[in-house]
């Protein structure tokens, strides 16, 4: 996995965990992941260092505005990736998972022409 497609994984996953809970631990992102606990707690390291975080053993895990700001985007490409392969037949599971792959590669200008598309049409 690349290092920006694994940012992007752990911001999009704090995301919609503090949507869920009042807290985010390591160990909700952890368990929502799939990953080791010394694997979660070395990249909010990076994330921390890289402005993305703030963590303290009070209020937990919690997203910059910076990374909020990289998260909602994120998350934005996956709904709107995902709704488009449905639309196309693609069974909700696959277009979900295909999804996820995909948002993290895509380049601005081609998200930019589907999202165009799709709000033009109202798909």
């Amino acid at each position: 996995m690349a290092i920006e497609e694994s940012k992007e994984m752990y911001l999009e996953t704090i995301f919609l965990l503090s949507q869920k809970n009042t807290e985010v631990r390591s160990i909700d992102i952890s368990e929502y992941m799939g990953y080791s606990k010394p694997s979660v707690s070395r990249a909010m390291g990076l994330l921390k260092d890289g402005g993305y975080i703030e963590e303290d053993y009070k209020s937990g895990i919690v997203l910059t505005e910076k990374g909020k700001k990289k998260a909602e985007a994120v998350y934005e490409r996956h709904k709107t990736l995902t709704k488009m392969f449905i639309s196309l037949g693609v069974d909700e599971k696959t277009a979900t998972e295909d999804a996820c792959k995909i948002e993290h590669y895509i380049s601005d200008a081609t998200y930019g022409a589907i999202k165009k598309h799709f709000e033009k049409y109202g798909v």
